[in-house]
């Protein structure tokens, strides 16, 4: 009775063996353009879908793309801003406001991040604090439109 279930296992890995070994002619071999070739630079391509997304008013899924993209290169500032901003915008202060700690460090205190910064406060409800921080903003703007009209919302509400 051994004998004969050692030689069917030794008949089985013969078998195995030489299947195995065999090759298959018919694998195609053909190269696809259906799939897109990865982006050298990922955190280019998470921050132009990050910016494309915040444009369209999809605050999280700009998060999303913002977030893997200061992951993936810690001194983007630009990516950033555009993280913090979505934060803002999904109400996620305590997260914006590590966002634009982070964003200072990077870029230095700029009058377009002390600006975003003066936005996040005023969405905050914190007006005097939203006002000096857009008032500081404006000093340092070669054009401070965008300043005006934060200060605009500012005086409305």
């Amino acid at each position: 009775m051994r004998q004969t279930q050692f030689a069917a296992m030794a008949t089985m890995a013969a078998v195995l063996m030489i299947t195995g070994c065999t090759t298959n002619n018919n694998v195609d071999t053909t190269k696809t353009t259906a799939i897109q070739p990865a982006a050298k630079d990922v955190d280019t391509s998470d921050l132009a879908q990050g910016k494309a997304q915040f444009r369209d008013a999809n605050y999280g899924l700009a998060e999303q793309h913002f977030r893997k993209a200061v992951e993936l290169k810690a001194d983007n500032a630009e990516a950033w801003m555009g993280l913090a901003a979505s934060y803002d915008e999904l109400g996620r202060f305590d997260f914006a406001d590590r966002a634009y700690g982070q964003l200072l460090k990077v870029a230095g205190r700029k009058p377009q991040i002390v600006n975003n910064m003066g936005y996040s406060q005023l969405l905050r409800g914190n007006k005097k604090k939203a006002r000096a921080l857009l008032l500081e903003a404006k000093a340092g703007m070669a054009d401070p439109t965008v300043v005006n009209a934060n200060l605009a919302l500012l005086n409305k509400g």
